[in-house]
């Protein structure tokens, strides 16, 4: 197996460098480029590692991170000192994802007063902190499990969308991870996938998810994603927004070296009330910077 050695942290703001093409070129997201992702994968994938590697790539850079982990938080909490918000239910994620439509309206405000289209034509001295947002396991955001939940599952999907389609402008990115992402979840599914121009998928468990991940782009791209052999975690089909597709390989960073980068860097972490106004979701026990 082939080992990559490449370190995720860049000199460029929402730039990382999670790993290598097959080309033997660096493997890059850039947020500012291709704004939000969709990273598929069944357990022992790569999914999780992937995320490690944004999270320590990211860490040392003047950014805010926000989590969703619906799995009671024990994907996301680890890295708790790092990240300025952490939802870890669905009421949770109501809130924090109102909070983020009502920070990009802010933002938009701030752009309409000032002639801009985006933060990025704001005077650097009033332009917001870029935030990155991670989801863990989008499925547990969309899954009912009785119909008194449908309201929370509809204000989920719809603040999830409106996060993306203003996101790219106004400075929030996203980042969605899943290991089923099927048609099955509801409409607000396909609706964010279309919105999510960046993709991921490492070796699936169904047909449906690589289709869900890179049926609309390249039917190539499809099949090379479902030949990922079992014995080759840290592989994946990479596509970005302008239609190519690279085979690629993660660069292995475990938990704890995320983690540990979270703890070097909390003091970059900008607290939640900063940002928005609101005292929701602190962080329980986490060094926020004031």
């Amino acid at each position: 197996m082939t080992i990559v050695r490449v370190a995720p942290e860049t000199a460029d703001l929402l730039t990382v460098r999670p790993g290598m093409l097959e080309t033997g070129q660096p493997w890059i997201i850039d947020f500012r480029v291709v704004p939000h992702w969709l990273n598929a994968g069944a357990t022992q994938s790569g999914k999780s590692n992937l995320a490690n590697a944004i999270i320590k790539g990211l860490a040392p850079q003047p950014v805010a991170l926000i989590g969703f982990d619906l799995k009671g938080g024990v994907e996301f909490t680890p890295y708790a000192a790092r990240l300025s918000a952490l939802a870890v239910t669905r009421a949770e994620s109501c809130s924090l994802l109102d909070d983020l439509v009502a920070l990009l309206g802010e933002r938009m405000q701030v752009c309409r007063e000032h002639g801009a289209r985006n933060i990025w034509r704001l005077p650097e001295a009033i332009r917001p902190v870029p935030v990155v947002v991670l989801v863990d396991e989008v499925a547990e955001l969309f899954l009912m499990v009785d119909r008194s939940e449908k309201d929370q599952v509809t204000r989920t999907a719809t603040g999830l969308l409106r996060v993306a389609q203003l996101g790219r402008a106004f400075g929030v990115y996203l980042i969605v991870c899943g290991q089923r992402i099927g048609a099955d979840l509801g409409p607000g599914v396909t609706a964010l996938r279309a919105q999510l121009s960046g993709r991921i998928c490492h070796r699936v468990n169904d047909p449906e998810t690589a289709t869900m991940t890179l049926g609309d782009l390249d039917p190539a791209a499809l099949d090379a994603a479902r030949a990922i052999p079992a014995n080759t975690p840290g592989v994946a089909i990479v596509a970005g927004q302008d239609g190519t597709w690279h085979r690629a390989r993660s660069v292995l960073v475990s938990e704890e070296d995320a983690e540990q980068a979270a703890r070097a860097h909390a003091h970059l972490t900008p607290a939640w009330a900063n940002l928005t106004g609101s005292a929701l979701l602190p962080i329980s026990g986490s060094d926020q910077a004031a």
